[in-house]
């Protein structure tokens, strides 16, 4: 169950567990989308329909919070509802959304500003009372980057340098050094952002909002008015840091970027509350792992400890992975404390088959 922030934050050695299903637990759940709701190329993941209606049916509000400001809510909204999660606008918020409010709140209503990206950050400018320009010339108040594709071309990124080097604040929606396409990873904002960086010889730092960044954990819960969020992510550092910098708990699935491995030497910002193999981990309760005096910590019928520079895992064959998981996650985190968990965890990966 949901707890207060700091004492997740001081606390964090281990997984948390829940009698109940999370989706019981938590009012909203807070959904990243790429590697959590559908592939990079736009079907869904397995399972993932299925159980976001069943949360929904069961009474949690589904919101859908993405980085890529490329995209307006009703294109997102679209999409899930073709995929079978029927969604509307007003169910997604976007790093475009959060940046143009933490711009409007430093700018006069009416203000110019230059935008270096796509439709969605025009949108969500819009929404505030700016006015979309696209030359250093037009006398913009603000610079705002997002990622708008590869059709984005490196015009856009002179203008940007060309204002920003006049004086003009610059802000950003995210920067996300990468981002997932059908073909493979492509450069995502925080890369262009990096050439305007250059540009401008290094002397001025963007403004972001995305996530990890509390402005849009921020966003999220204005536009929601989520009490007892649940923040649902494949990534340790956005969507799992997000959580922690807002002090929420968050649920880490298997089905995108981070492994097991990863998930092991996480350091304590970036270690989930909970951990599922999928989606359907929000239709259930998740198991304790127990401390024991040994030094050992034990999860459903696996026990997991530290032997010299490794990881040891003794458990019945057959026993559920994911619960072996979660014990190993005790021994790790434990082990490291503040820092990332260099112990060998080849053996005990191995064993439970990630």
């Amino acid at each position: 169950m949901a707890r207060d922030g700091q004492e997740r934050r001081t606390e964090r050695s281990r997984p948390g567990g829940s009698a109940v299903a999370l989706s019981t637990a938590y009012d909203t759940a807070l959904l990243d989308l790429d590697g959590v709701v559908y592939f990079a190329g736009g079907a869904a993941i397995p399972y993932a329909v299925d159980a976001l209606v069943a949360a929904r049916d069961g009474g949690m509000r589904l919101a859908y919070v993405t980085n890529n400001a490329l995209r307006t809510p009703d294109t997102v909204a679209g999409h899930l509802t073709e995929l079978g999660v029927p969604a509307a606008a007003e169910d997604v918020v976007t790093s475009a959304q959060a940046v143009a409010r933490l711009i409007a709140e430093d700018v006069p209503a009416g203000s110019r500003v230059l935008v270096v990206g796509g439709e969605g950050l025009r949108v969500a400018l819009r929404e505030r009372g700016l006015v979309p320009v696209e030359s250093a010339d037009d006398e913009p108040v603000a610079v705002v980057q997002g990622y708008g594709g590869p059709e984005l071309g490196w015009g856009r990124f002179a203008e940007a340098a060309y204002a920003i080097g006049r004086g003009v604040p610059w802000y950003a929606s995210n920067t996300d050094l990468t981002i997932p396409g059908a073909r493979g990873i492509a450069p995502g904002n925080g890369a262009a952002v990096e050439v305007v960086r250059i540009a401008t010889g290094g002397r001025v730092e963007p403004k972001v909002a995305g996530k990890p960044r509390p402005p849009m954990h921020r966003e999220t819960v204005l536009r929601t008015g989520a009490r007892r969020p649940l923040v649902v992510g494949d990534r340790l550092d956005t969507d799992i840091e997000g959580a922690f910098a807002g002090g929420v708990d968050s649920l880490l699935v298997l089905t995108g970027v981070t492994d097991a491995a990863t998930l092991l030497a996480a350091v304590p910002e970036h270690r989930p509350t909970y951990v599922a193999a999928d989606l359907r981990g929000l239709l259930v309760g998740q198991p304790e792992v127990e401390a024991g005096g040994d030094g050992g910590f034990r999860c459903g019928g696996w026990r997991a400890s530290v032997s010299g520079d490794a990881l040891v895992l003794e458990g019945a064959d057959g026993s559920d992975a994911l619960d072996g998981l979660r014990a190993l996650c005790g021994a790790a985190w434990t082990s490291a404390g503040s820092g990332a968990c260099g112990l060998d965890a080849g053996k005990a990966l191995a064993r439970l088959g990630l």
